[in-house]
């Protein structure tokens, strides 16, 4: 029997739920040894002009070894990308939170205080707080621009694209800004060794991705830079690569001629780590009263923050537009905007939660228009399993898909008909716990990138498997599913197979983890490697037993060589081969460059109670088809699923980050900005399938994201469905009890108008 597809209990945890991880703060790298701390010196303004930095009283200070500031930085500017970040910020503030000046200390507690005596003297100018400050023009961020916007793509807009509609509906639907919130904060460890080689120790998602840019922005060659990821407590995208700061810190390493050691706090983190989503999206959708939708719509404004460091985020929106429809006639168009606010980088899912949320708002909204079930108008305009591979309008190409079985899986498996029956039941005695019910079906895209990964297996002396992969896992449980495939593939057991990751190093050429990439290219290449070793393994069992290589093959249950049809014969173990092998070692290091995308897909309902007195929300069932092929540790794949599920729904619920008029972040703490635990949170009820794919070797896609594309516009689709027989056409994300009351309180004021 395969161990592929079984539960298998994951190998990362035994060490830490006992030992613990080893994070980037728990090191005690030799290396590391007289180490100074380090805390940057930040902003507290959204928008200024740098009149004088004044170190003096801070170099004085206890324990205070260095204080450098952007004047004393002899690295080259960062590339415009269309506007140059600053190392330092030398001139001009555009964030609260933006890093002004670094500290070094002998021991850490002494960090706050040495960083209040940084005298920075600032000028303040007019902040540009979000969207519309930005459209207007009024204050410019960089004079060199012809105002704020950075970027457009698409359109123009054909006027006529409607004129065959019966029906036309347009709405605004806001995808709020969040914080990805990790649970280990961002932090690095630097230190320069004898040999002129950087080490850096780093909290990333991609080790080779941060060793690339800390050896650029250092002015160094690649050569001269390790970068080793440790346990890594969570990404969820906003950790891929190294961030500007660990590239300060690798140069302070070398300037102060000592290691240098930083962790941010968790105020920092909320307000100086990159943040999400962040657009404004404005859908238009027409079509026949019968249900089927003729044309769709979607402008996309996306703020970037104070430097825009993501600006493919709106055009992935535009290429994910359609979703799951097949809709004859898709417009598309986007603009980024700078702001005085955190810049704005990948966050899961990363421009595809952006763009089903839109379209399965817009979706609800025709179906309410033309007083259809929002579930038929979805069936009618699917695109269909026989019309697979699938080129959408705006230049997708999907590979596999069942769209309208995940839906009518879900359905059933929540009892639609019954819950609306019950939702009837209640408008009509006017309980004052209204029932809602939202409806989401979603196609994403992984391993989007199009590029490779890398994987090598090595079988040592003993018989035992050590495998690296360039993927980078961060909690998803990855080395227990390629554990999992090499030991189907080779026969060995799970417990003698070895998986390394995260040390450039050991895997100098690899992209990482992002996007949902790991199994499908990283597993892949595992896969590849793995077959590399079989075919010269068979080669060497062939001359050690004296046969043809054809009659060769390989008992997997067993792990050992034989001469096909003769099982009482000779065997051969896999020690034996490693030996035989000699010098030369039995291994293979392959790049699996066939990284073609996948795009995984599903269906979610969601069911809430909303008090129409209160305003509260509770999320009382979630039902969830998330369909990424097929399973290698239904374990795992589970709580990919679970994970992206809470995440979703604290979106539609909770989350937001914040800013005043003055560019002042309003939700800087843990106790200002509310992400959810499982106190909100009900049992998740799954609908499992599985559609392979044929664009890699173990027909998967990608999981990592999916459930949280699918629950966003479930849950909020939920709230809406649920304030429907007030009025209530739209209400924008999170939907708190303050911001769902006040859409009560003023549709019952119309009313008696």
């Amino acid at each position: 029997m395969s161990i592929v597809g079984t539960r298998v209990v994951r190998v990362e945890d035994r060490k830490l739920i006992t030992t613990g991880g080893a994070y980037v703060d728990d090191l005690r790298e030799e290396a590391l040894s007289g180490a100074v701390h380090a805390v940057f010196v930040r902003s507290p303004i959204a928008h200024a002009r740098i009149e004088g930095i004044d170190v003096s009283a801070a170099l004085d200070a206890p324990g205070v070894v260095a204080v450098y500031t952007a004047a004393d930085l002899d690295l080259a500017p960062r590339a415009a990308n269309p506007v140059g970040e600053p190392w330092l910020a030398s001139d001009v503030v555009r964030y609260v939170g933006e890093p002004v000046a670094l500290v070094l200390t002998e021991q850490r507690y002494q960090l706050a205080d040495a960083a209040e005596l940084v005298d920075i003297d600032y000028d303040p100018l007019d902040a540009v707080a979000g969207i519309d400050a930005a459209l207007s023009g009024e204050t410019v961020l960089f004079p060199e621009l012809d105002g704020n916007v950075v970027q457009t793509h698409g359109g123009p807009f054909d006027e006529k694209t409607f004129e065959d509609c019966e029906v036309v509906v347009t709405e605004t639907v806001l995808n709020q800004r969040v914080a990805a919130a990790p649970l280990e904060v961002r932090g690095a460890s630097c230190a320069w060794g004898e040999d002129g080689r950087l080490t850096v120790w780093l909290s990333t998602q991609n080790a080779q991705i941060g060793r690339s840019q800390i050896a650029a922005g250092l002015g160094v060659g690649e050569e001269s830079v390790r970068v080793i990821a440790p346990d890594v407590g969570g990404g969820f995208g906003a950790k891929i690569g190294a961030d500007p700061e660990a590239v300060v810190l690798g140069w302070a390493a070398r300037r102060a001629g000592r290691p240098v050691r930083w962790t941010e706090s968790r105020s920092e983190n909320l307000t100086a780590m990159t943040h999400g989503r962040a657009q404004r999206n404005t859908v238009t959708i027409g079509g026949k009263r019968d249900g089927t939708v003729l044309a769709y719509r979607l402008d996309v404004v996306q703020d970037a923050g104070a430097y825009p460091r993501a600006l493919f985020l709106p055009t992935l929106t535009e290429m994910m537009a359609p979703g799951v429809y097949r809709f004859p006639k898709v417009e598309t168009a986007s603009r980024a905007v700078v702001t005085t606010t955190t810049p704005i980088a990948a966050y899961r899912g990363a421009g595809r939660p952006e763009a089903t949320a839109a379209v399965e708002r817009a979706m609800d909204l025709f179906a309410a228009e033309i007083g259809m079930d929002p579930a038929e108008v979805r069936r009618i305009n699917f695109i269909r399993p026989e019309e697979f591979p699938y080129t959408t309008a705006t230049g997708a190409s999907y590979d596999t898909g069942e769209y309208a079985k995940a839906l009518d899986g879900v359905l059933e498996a929540g009892g639609y008909a019954e819950l609306r029956a019950e939702q009837e039941r209640r408008r009509a005695e006017g309980d004052v716990v209204a029932l809602g019910l939202g409806i989401a079906a979603y196609v994403e895209i992984t391993g989007g990138d199009a590029g490779g990964e890398s994987g090598r297996v090595e079988i040592e002396r003993d018989g035992s498997v050590t495998a690296y992969t360039g993927s980078s896992p961060h909690g998803q449980g990855l080395a227990t599913s390629l554990a999992m495939l090499l030991s189907d593939r080779l026969g060995v057991p799970i417990e003698k197979i070895t998986v390394k990751h995260g040390d450039t190093d050991e895997v100098p050429k690899a992209v990482g983890t992002f996007g949902s990439r790991s199994l499908q290219l990283g597993g892949s290449a595992i896969r590849q490697a793995a077959d590399e070793v079989i075919a010269h393994a068979r080669e060497l069992a062939a001359e050690l037993l004296e046969a043809g290589a054809d009659d060769i093959e390989l008992d997997a249950e067993r792990g050992v060589w034989q001469v096909r049809g003769a099982p009482s014969s000779t065997v051969l173990s896999w020690a034996r081969l490693a030996e035989a092998a000699g010098d030369t070692g039995l291994s293979a290091d392959v790049w699996f460059a066939d990284g073609k995308p996948t795009f995984p897909f599903g269906a979610h309902l969601a069911v809430v109670e909303v008090d129409t007195e209160t305003g509260k929300v509770v999320l009382r069932r979630i039902i969830a088809a998330d369909d990424a092929g097929p399973v290698v540790n239904p374990l795992t794949f589970q709580g990919q699923r679970h994970g992206g599920l809470g995440q979703g729904a604290a979106q539609a619920l909770l989350e937001i980050m914040n800013y005043d008029d003055d560019g002042n972040p309003t939700t800087a703490t843990l106790a200002d900005y509310s992400f959810i635990t499982a106190t909100e949170l009900p049992d998740f009820e799954l609908v499992d399938m599985a559609t392979p794919t044929t664009r890699n070797l173990l027909g998967v896609k990608g999981i990592g994201e999916a459930a949280t594309i699918g629950s966003t516009p479930a849950v909020h689709n939920a709230v809406v469905d649920a304030l429907a027989p007030f009025g209530i056409r739209h209400l924008d994300m999170p939907a708190t009890p303050m911001r769902v009351w006040a859409a009560l309180d003023e549709a019952r004021k119309a009313e008696k108008k």
